[in-house]
């Protein structure tokens, strides 16, 4: 069930707030703790039905292995791996088996019985933060004894799909709080207003670039492939398509977080605006990258074993970290060409420690819009790869950026490009200049008033902002012509 569709807005998100505060405030606590975990596994199940016992089976398993954990003398580790490897044969088998057979053994009878699997939904998201549990839990940082705050940890529904990836004691506590089954008008008014800036983003500005990216990435009419321009319109549109899709889809998840009473943790921090690629990593999917950070390259030895092995380990966490975007060799690659973006920044900023050492790694004020547009210009050349259907593809595209394709091979391209063209030049504008949703709902100082020099107005509870937010729902259902998926749905 899609964030961005009638029946979800209309029918099921009125009935799982009603059911939940109702529920809460007549019967108890754990009934309305019931309703929520029945309404996120309808939810998960509106796709496919048949996965909900899969997503069950995982939750039950880590559950246990949690508790064992918890209590377990001797044998902990052996514990951890055994619970690790559950979640990551799990993940293997509907994610990774037909990829890695059709690579290394594309000959083997298995190969046609792979290809038959089915990708359950989310199946990369809750498999990582139920990873994150079982390793908090060897570490002594969380233990859960409750199953009914288990389910709910896993299945919430706002988070389910496509993340952000919470920790365990980030969310326990919130749902032993007493008020959260009160309804407050404060909580729904931020919610409800976040939830429709990420709707907005989704149906106008991500789906209406959607249509400009497949001048690159889809059928061409020239043998060669597309032209300079083209290429470039393309993958500046695909750039901006997938920004705001998941933008949108992070604003919406703490949004209905929210309008619950939960906070979930900021997941996108205006990445375009990073002046450097290790900047970008924190302000894009930014749970992903703490979890990377975290559960991979710490363990891995992050940069404690000297410069090489450092630039080693950012190298393999990039590469898995592409392979948990997707089962293809683009995702791969993908995630190499950031992993060498990265060992080229570090390999920067030590350069400029030996250079200047009283200025440290910072680079004057006036290069920061270079860096900045060529951070963008590093990202927008990744996302060709990440977005293209084969190698071949991304290298197709990639000749077409080069110039290796003429200017333009398409017949009457130039009356064609002219829209995307303006458009990537002031969604370029609007990323670089205009403030985030934080920014926005980070709300006036504490006598209301508007922080001095700032253009831009903060978020109030008034009659001028509920106007001005009813309008851009309005917008944004109108924009809800077709039933768009989320980009990262699929992983």
């Amino acid at each position: 069930m899609l964030f961005n569709s009638h029946v979800f807005l209309f029918a099921f998100l009125p009935l799982a707030l009603i059911g939940f505060f109702l529920i809460g405030r007549l019967k108890s606590p754990s009934a309305a703790l019931v309703w929520l975990i029945a309404a996120s596994l309808f939810f998960y199940g509106w796709w496919d039905p048949a996965f909900v016992p899969l997503i069950l089976l995982s939750i039950a398993a880590n559950f246990a292995f949690g508790v064992c954990l918890a209590r377990a003398g001797r044998g902990q580790k052996a514990l951890l791996v055994a619970g690790v490897a559950f979640n990551l044969s799990l993940l293997g088998y509907y994610k990774y088996a037909h990829f890695l057979l059709a690579s290394f053994l594309p000959n083997s009878s298995l190969l046609t019985a792979a290809s038959e699997i089915t990708l359950p939904l989310a199946i990369s998201f809750f498999t990582f933060q139920q990873i994150a549990y079982l390793i908090d839990v060897y570490r002594g940082k969380t233990k859960e004894y409750r199953l009914l705050h288990y389910c709910l940890f896993v299945t919430f529904f706002p988070q389910l799909i496509a993340g952000p990836i919470v920790h365990h004691r980030e969310m326990m506590p919130q749902f032993a709080r007493r008020n959260l089954y009160k309804c407050e008008s404060s909580n729904l008014a931020v919610g409800l207003t976040i939830f429709i800036l990420g709707l907005a983003k989704k149906t106008i500005l991500a789906d209406g670039m959607a249509g400009f990216a497949e001048l690159a990435f889809g059928e061409h009419p020239s043998a060669t492939g597309p032209g300079l321009i083209e290429a470039w319109t393309g993958a500046l549109a695909y750039s901006f398509q997938i920004y705001f899709d998941f933008s949108g889809y992070s604003d919406m998840a703490i949004g209905l977080g929210r309008m619950f009473g939960i906070r979930l943790p900021v997941n996108f921090n205006s990445p375009y605006k990073a002046t450097s690629i290790i900047e970008f990593w924190r302000r894009w999917h930014m749970t992903l990258s703490r979890f990377l950070l975290h559960y991979l390259y710490i363990p891995l030895g992050g940069n404690r074993l000297g410069s090489s092995r450092r630039y080693a380990n950012l190298l393999l966490t990039m590469l898995l970290g592409g392979l948990w975007h997707g089962a293809s060799w683009t995702f791969v690659v993908w995630g190499g060409l950031h992993g060498a973006y990265l060992v080229i920044n570090h390999g920067w900023r030590q350069l400029l420690v030996r250079l200047n050492p009283r200025g440290g790694q910072e680079e004057p004020a006036r290069l920061l819009w270079l860096s900045r547009l060529l951070t963008f210009a590093a990202v927008v050349f990744g996302w060709v790869m990440f977005r293209a259907e084969s190698l071949e593809s991304a290298l197709r595209i990639y000749r077409g950026m080069l110039g290796l394709h003429g200017i333009t091979a398409a017949p009457n391209a130039w009356a064609s490009l002219g829209v995307p063209c303006l458009l990537a030049v002031a969604l370029l504008t609007l990323v670089w200049v205009a403030p985030n949703t934080q920014e926005i709902m980070s709300g006036p100082d504490e006598r209301g008033r508007q922080q001095p020099g700032e253009a831009w107005p903060r978020w109030s509870p008034n009659w001028a902002w509920a106007t001005a937010t009813s309008l851009l729902a309005a917008a944004a259902v109108l924009g809800m012509t077709t039933l768009d998926e989320f980009i990262y749905f699929q992983f």
